[in-house]
């Protein structure tokens, strides 16, 4: 285990306050400036988790409503809304500075039987044909101010290979469609709890990016502002998030300021296993 994959599951292992209260650490996530949005959903889907028995996630439903401060934990807040026969329905509250800065609701169903379809896998390379997300990153080594480069080579621990990887300073026009491979080697002997958790948590990497690229837009450019609206997962099949997954993603639509970003997630056998939404601020700075 890395050094990086260790500090993600402390990271994600969240301390008990109360019976439905809980505390996560702000620090420590994909990003220093703000808390990355999939660590807060994550988080949340951890403290839900804590409330319910014999049942797995099928399906969670959050809002970003501030931005998360990493200087300082979060409170985690659980409403055991419903407890029923075949579902548990639970509500979640992330709290900072006495505020809101998440809510989230997260369903759980018992295993069931029932008729079985899905889309296939899109064809794609396998990972071993990409880069590493490493050896992307020193290509724009000299192009990264000196009190940036640090973080921006900071170990990270999931693994990432872009299929198609644009220029992170001079993106051109490119068509929506965004795929990935990722993996956390960690993962491998988690529970089922865990296993969904550290999915929640990667399932916010890279989806919004769908949307600035028929623009020609990248975080590392001047001229957009964004942000995750919400995020909405749902969870279809076991997951062993040890073994590469692809994350297909796409923008069918963006305007007025936002933009609608879609993600499947699927194992290299091509067995879908999660489906994703999420919208996301994109817009022109003021001023």
């Amino acid at each position: 285990m890395t050094d990086a994959e260790r500090k993600l599951l402390d990271l994600l292992d969240i301390e008990r306050l109360e019976v439905d209260l809980f505390r996560g650490t702000g620090s420590g996530g994909e990003t220093p400036t703000r808390i990355y949005g999939g660590q807060v959903i994550a988080q949340a889907l951890a403290a839900a988790y804590r409330t319910v028995e014999d049942r797995l996630c099928h399906s969670l439903h959050a809002y970003f409503i501030r931005p998360g401060d990493p200087s300082i934990p979060v409170i985690y807040q659980v409403d055991r809304a419903r407890d029923g026969g075949s579902f548990t329905t639970r509500r979640v509250v992330a709290i900072q500075h006495g505020r809101q800065i998440l809510n989230m609701s997260t369903s759980f169903h018992v295993q069931d039987e029932g008729w079985d379809h899905q889309h296939p896998m899109p064809r794609v390379d396998g990972p071993d044909s990409h880069p590493s997300r490493d050896e992307l990153r020193g290509k724009y080594l000299d192009r990264i101010p000196g009190k940036y480069r640090t973080e921006f080579l900071r170990e990270r621990p999931i693994e990432v290979r872009e299929v198609a990887p644009l220029d992170l300073f001079d993106p051109q026009p490119s068509d929506d469609r965004n795929h990935l491979w990722f993996r956390m080697g960690a993962a491998a002997g988690t529970d089922p709890q865990t296993q969904h958790i550290l999915l929640a948590y990667a399932s916010d990497m890279a989806l919004l990016s769908s949307g600035m690229r028929p623009h020609g837009l990248s975080w590392f450019r001047r001229g957009v502002n964004g942000a995750s609206l919400d995020h909405a997962m749902w969870f279809h099949a076991p997951v062993s998030f040890e073994n590469w997954h692809l994350y297909t993603m796409d923008a069918p639509w963006t305007g007025q300021g936002r933009s609608f970003n879609r993600g499947a997630i699927y194992t290299a056998d091509g067995t879908l296993i999660a489906s994703v939404a999420q919208e996301g601020l994109m817009r022109r700075p003021k001023g």
